[in-house]
């Protein structure tokens, strides 16, 4: 992102305010992302985060409970959600919301679709690889935060490892080094 020259940016600041004002809306409403942003943090309200929070939850809980044609069917939208858990995020600032959602996410696939995770071929390779990737990627998420929410989320993580290594997933995650429990 390029700076503002020291004269620039003291001939902004000279601005009238009411010129400053339209500056920065037109500015604002040229990124949907910081739009979404300012949104839920001057708008929304208090319980906006749970709200969105809870709206993921029926969205991680539903889908993956049905039948699918083939493991890429699942692993699709095992990707758009983990995209909407990543998005939420962005715009709330929410990790901690991230990485409980995830793991229900990564367990629930586990959990409700024994048939794409039983054995480890051509069709199913990528699902099982996404699977214990983002196990992978969730764990180090979760031992960056403070040690308190490490316990808090101890036993999400270890209904989710046995889970992962029952699955024809085991040896991709051993690969990885993902651990057999957690705690």
């Amino acid at each position: 992102m390029p700076t503002l020259s020291p004269d620039l940016r003291k001939a902004l600041f000279n601005l009238p305010q009411k010129e400053k004002d339209q500056l920065l809306a037109r500015l604002v409403a040229q990124d949907a992302v910081l739009t979404e942003q300012l949104t839920f943090r001057l708008l929304e309200g208090d319980d906006a985060l749970e709200t969105r929070r809870e709206r993921l939850r029926t969205q991680v809980d539903d889908p993956v409970r049905g039948y699918h044609q083939t493991p890429n069917d699942l692993l699709h939208i095992v990707r758009q959600l983990q995209a909407r858990l990543t998005y939420h995020a962005r715009i709330t600032g929410d990790t901690q919301g991230e990485i409980e959602l995830t793991l229900r996410l990564l367990t629930n696939v586990l959990r409700h679709q024994p048939e794409a995770v039983a054995r480890l071929h051509g069709p199913t390779q990528l699902l099982l690889q996404h699977l214990a990737r983002r196990t992978h990627e969730v764990l180090k998420q979760i031992i960056k935060l403070h040690e308190d929410y490490r316990v808090e989320f101890a036993p999400a993580v270890n209904e989710l490892l046995p889970l992962l290594y029952a699955s024809a997933a085991a040896p991709l995650a051993r690969e990885l080094g993902v651990p057999t429990t957690f705690g």
